[in-house]
């Protein structure tokens, strides 16, 4: 059984959503580089303070782009995987789970300038939102993985259920 059209579609449309937030977290970035909004010739030196610091906006964005293109890749090479009606929806929803819960709280991090790799924080100091955005890690780890493991099995089953044509 494939993963039908719609749920492609839903999945594609998330992935557009993640790229949104990409952008939108790419500008706050770019400002938080500069310390402020420079687009000349629109708008020109206004002082603004993005809080946190440049590698955590730098990373946001890229989970935004990272995400948002591995939905769609997902979407993308659904023809190709083999899944049963019950694995295809866990594959669906760990795709989801994961994607977002990774982009999400990674934009939270650049901002209140926490990490979410420690409870209690660690190195990087204790906070009620480094975590919070911990515990969001969780489900987004357990969901990559289970995504993974489904996409190697449904690929695998696909690949293994083709007849044994000639190369060429």
């Amino acid at each position: 059984m494939k993963l039908s059209e719609k749920r492609r579609s839903l999945l594609v449309l998330n992935g557009i959503g993640l790229l949104i937030s990409a952008a939108a977290s790419g500008w706050l970035y770019f400002f938080q580089v500069l310390g402020e909004i420079d687009l000349w010739p629109f708008v020109r030196d206004v002082d603004v303070q993005v809080p946190g610091e440049s590698r955590a906006w730098n990373m946001a964005h890229l989970e935004g782009i990272t995400n948002g293109l591995l939905l769609m890749g997902i979407a993308a090479c659904a023809p190709y995987l083999e899944l049963g009606r019950r694995q295809n929806t866990i594959l669906f929803y760990s795709s989801l789970t994961f994607a977002w819960l990774f982009t999400l709280p990674a934009i939270a991090n650049a901002w209140f300038g926490s990490r979410g790799l420690e409870f209690g924080g660690g190195r990087f100091g204790p906070s009620v939102a480094n975590d919070v955005i911990f515990l969001f890690g969780w489900p987004a780890m357990v969901g990559v993985h289970i995504a993974f493991a489904l996409l190697l099995w449904g690929a695998w089953k696909h690949y293994r259920g083709l007849s044994q044509e000639a190369d060429g």
